[in-house]
């Protein structure tokens, strides 16, 4: 039985795992890392410091502090499992569930709750942190990131010490066309790009079988390039499976699709109610794989961490929840014009035209004392 047939039941045959659930190290042939305790003990802080900001953002979603949110809960070792394996030099393309990868990149976390709480444009230069803006357009980055590869080809910035681009998207977005066009152009111009699929097995309330009849890895040698699937939920492996796709990226071997395995704990955002489309049994039986859990067991038979260690991880985790919440309180609402800056990056004449259309409307409220 594999988990395309009865998700969370097992793990299938194919996929590459190197930490089980329960906290034991196994040994893959293919893909194999060699970790320090303090590189492990850094790993196990990034899941908790990022669970804990996701759930402190949810709440302030349930009291009206933010518009929305998507949670990343259950997907903590997917993204900062990849998010560590990429160098400064690469480029990751989100779509709006990366908030362990935009950690991994050094994004402040009240700047990705900015965006969701209407009061920025994304918040954060992508230049600096070599991290793009969140995209809600479903598919529609694994594009700019192809484009971005090519541009890295052009620019003769390929090698050992090269840059790669590594996109991530969902289950549900392998059905868009922008994904599979996409795959073309990679495949077709050998870009140096990753494509990372988090398959969390749902597409908000559309399960993975009315997505795809093969497990989507495979999907990757119908365009010509390679495809693997890794345990979503365990760091290590996604860390050596990400870490080999984006080196071989750089080298010049071109595309690769890396499926994560993984699954939404949560709902697809807080607009969602999970409990109209899919069973407790099978929340259940992934609770049992979670990634924090699982680095923790390791991390305590292995005797590389002791219980000050996690209280301190722990207290750091409240700390970091109260000042996101905080500092999320804190944002001032931007200028109604504000909304006019930073789209073009040249003077633009019809924008301008806007700008003084819209300023003019909002004069119209003022009052007598000038205030509005």
């Amino acid at each position: 039985m594999t988990a395309d047939a009865s998700r969370g039941a097992q793990a299938p045959p194919e996929l590459v795992q190197l930490l089980t659930p329960e906290g034991e190290r196994v040994e893959h042939p293919d893909y194999d890392i060699d970790l320090t305790p303090e590189e492990i003990r850094a790993l196990y802080r990034d899941l908790v410091l990022v669970r804990r900001v996701d759930l402190e953002a949810v709440a302030l979603q349930r009291q009206g502090e933010l518009g929305i949110w998507a949670s990343l809960l259950g997907q903590e070792a997917a993204q900062i499992g990849s998010g560590r394996a990429l160098t400064d030099a690469d480029m990751a393309f989100p779509t709006y569930r990366e908030h362990g990868v935009a950690w991994c990149r050094g994004v402040d976390p009240v700047n990705l709750l900015g965006l969701f709480r209407g009061v920025n444009h994304g918040g954060w230069d992508p230049a600096e942190h070599n991290f793009h803006l969140y995209t809600i357009v479903i598919g529609s980055q694994t594009l700019h990131a192809v484009g971005y590869a090519m541009g890295i080809q052009r620019d003769g910035a390929v090698g050992e010490n090269g840059a790669a681009t590594i996109v991530y998207f969902g289950d549900g977005a392998t059905s868009q066309g922008d994904v599979n066009e996409s795959f073309i152009w990679a495949s077709v111009f050998n870009a140096p790009v990753v494509f990372f699929c988090q398959n969390n097995q749902w597409a908000i309330s559309e399960p993975l079988e009315k997505q795809s009849r093969i497990p989507l890895y495979r999907r990757a040698s119908g365009f010509g390039f390679p495809g693997v699937r890794v345990d979503g939920n365990d760091v290590f492996a996604c860390l050596a499976v990400t870490r080999k796709a984006l080196t071989d990226a750089r080298s010049g071997q071109g595309p690769v699709l890396i499926e994560a395995f993984t699954y939404r704990m949560g709902a697809h955002t807080t607009s969602d109610d999970p409990t109209r489309y899919r069973v407790q049994d099978e929340l259940e039986a992934w609770k049992l794989k979670d990634p924090i859990e699982r680095v923790r067991a390791y991390l305590f038979k292995n005797q590389l961490a002791d219980q000050a260690f996690f209280d301190e991880v722990d207290a750091e985790a409240d700390e970091l929840g109260r000042d996101v919440r905080k500092r999320c309180l804190e944002m001032p609402d931007p200028e109604p014009l504000a909304i006019f800056d930073h789209v073009y990056t040249e003077p633009h004449r019809l924008m301008d035209e806007e700008r003084a259309a819209f300023a003019s409307y909002l004069s119209g409220f003022e009052t007598e004392e000038g205030g509005r």
